[in-house]
């Protein structure tokens, strides 16, 4: 049987159309600058094995290179989306590769870090919060302080503390709470956002699938716990010792910082957890206080009700 390759050139020279597109396509693709350039640095490279591999050295000049060409990752228009084409040569023979382009990595690196914040029954614009959409309010400014503070200095070590916000209705203390945690998520740093009110029935309703301590122990450990509305929630003796008292010791001994949001002030607070179905408890109220203490900074925020 005639080999194959011989019957290709015979095809190629009967066949003039094709014979002149091949010599035109061959001339561009060994004139394409890029392509010059990887040849001068293998010269290695021997014309049988420049003329086999045209078709890959094709395919490298046809798509782009490192998004060069393509406006966004969803408009990719490579063979592979988010890959870039690399040539490379082993033992005389050239190899097409792809490695992953700009795009994707940032794709990747975005949903990667988007994981970093978790919630319990936060609103998604919460989620979306930017500290850049926060108001220039003199009332607020002690607070806007005190998040640098904190993102200042979770960039070297994760701060023993995090930060107590609370003052009235609507003044931007949740809001607080999804900036700061899309400002960790930069620095790979993990958050929970849990609103307690749906924190204590969440914690109910694990009773049905025994998933209770499985849910405690994810919060405790999380990089930076955050608690929205404590003291909203129907407060029982049980939930204030067993389960917040027993995730508030665990990070205060492990010096985990927690963050929280309140209409009251620590003071007030100790008040509300005191009062349970079971009567005033003001030293078991005490001990939470003090918890909280140690691993949040109080720090009030008042201004508008931007609800309105």
């Amino acid at each position: 049987m005639e080999p194959i390759q011989s019957s290709l050139s015979k095809w190629m020279k009967e066949n003039k159309n094709f014979q002149e597109n091949y010599t035109k396509i061959r001339s561009e693709v060994l004139n394409d600058p890029e392509i010059k350039e990887f040849l001068s640095l293998h010269p290695e490279i021997s014309n049988s094995e420049l003329n086999k591999s045209l078709v890959k050295l094709y395919e490298y000049k046809t798509q782009s290179k490192q998004c060069d060409q393509c406006s966004s990752f969803n408009e990719c228009q490579n063979m592979l989306q988010g890959y870039s084409p690399i040539l490379q040569v082993e033992n005389g023979e050239i190899h097409l590769a792809y490695e992953k382009c700009h795009s994707r990595i940032m794709i990747e690196k975005e949903q990667s870090q988007q994981q970093l914040v978790q919630s319990v029954h936060v609103p998604k614009e919460i989620l979306q919060a930017s500290i850049n959409n926060i108001d220039d309010d003199k009332n607020r400014n002690n607070g806007v302080m005190e998040m640098f503070n904190f993102l200042r200095e979770a960039s070297n070590k994760l701060p023993r503390k995090g930060i107590y916000f609370y003052g009235p209705f609507g003044v931007g203390k949740t809001y607080f709470l999804g900036a700061l945690a899309n400002e960790l998520k930069k620095m790979n740093i993990s958050s929970m956002i849990i609103y307690m009110p749906e924190f204590v029935r969440e914690i109910k309703s694990s009773f049905k699938n025994d998933t209770t301590n499985e849910k405690i122990e994810y919060f405790k450990k999380a990089d930076v716990l955050m608690l929205d509305d404590i003291g909203a929630e129907m407060q029982s003796s049980w939930f204030r010792d067993e389960i917040l008292g027993s995730v508030l010791q665990y990070r205060m001994m492990e010096q985990l910082p927690v963050c929280f949001t309140s209409n009251y002030s620590l003071e007030q607070l100790e008040g509300v957890l005191a009062s349970t179905r079971d009567g005033v408890e003001k030293v078991k109220a005490g001990r939470i206080i003090e918890r909280i203490r140690q691993v949040s900074k109080e720090v009030p925020i008042y201004g508008e009700n931007r609800r309105n």
